[in-house]
């Protein structure tokens, strides 16, 4: 099964394989808030208390079908994560880390393009309530479901590190660390703008 991909204005489409999910997650961090406000899209992006709902999975589970050239990618910081998104209407699509053998993209929920029930159904309905020390109010932690979901994810990373799978990743060039995009890495004081 798979959902589809989409951003808001449709230019840039694609899939996920929902067998390459391994958890739902929503994360209070405080990069997270700032990619929103960095695509000035907080309403859509945000829940009250600040968290970006992501589903946690392969990059090789994601395949671009549509509008590859507006895929976009930017980062916090030099060290921070790739955050990529569509240049054509600011759509969050996903995070990743900047070495590609640590295959995991954390698909951000406002470009999955299906209904709360459709996700639950192929998904599972249940999440992981992440960096909850950072949402804007008091969210109950998930320990349980975190250590479950860590597991989940470890084993799916350490497949995909030794199968090979790492490989085939949409953000990367075939073969190497080099992002399809150049990131734009944002200065210091635009960040403590956004923070």
């Amino acid at each position: 099964m798979s959902i589809r991909v989409r951003c808001h204005c449709g230019k840039l489409q694609g899939e996920l394989d929902t067998s390459a999910v391994a958890a739902r997650a929503k994360c209070y961090c405080k990069d997270c808030r700032a990619f929103a406000r960095f695509l000035g899209n907080e309403v859509e992006i945000l829940d009250g208390a600040g968290g970006t709902e992501v589903a946690a999975a392969l990059p090789s589970g994601l395949r671009f079908t549509q509008g590859l050239d507006q895929l976009a990618c930017m980062s916090l910081s030099p060290k921070g994560l790739y955050r990529w998104y569509a240049a054509c209407c600011r759509t969050p699509i996903g995070n990743t880390p900047r070495d590609p053998k640590v295959s995991y993209v954390g698909i951000v929920r406002a470009c999955l393009d299906a209904t709360p029930a459709e996700l639950d159904a192929q998904l599972g309905a249940s999440h992981i309530n992440a960096n909850t020390e950072s949402a804007y109010r008091k969210i109950s932690k998930t320990p349980g479901g975190t250590a479950l979901a860590l597991v989940k994810i470890g084993s799916k990373l350490l497949g995909a590190r030794f199968g090979g799978g790492y490989r085939n990743d949409p953000f990367f060039e075939s073969g190497s660390a080099t992002p399809v995009r150049q990131p734009e890495v944002i200065s210091k004081e635009a960040r403590a703008r956004l923070y």
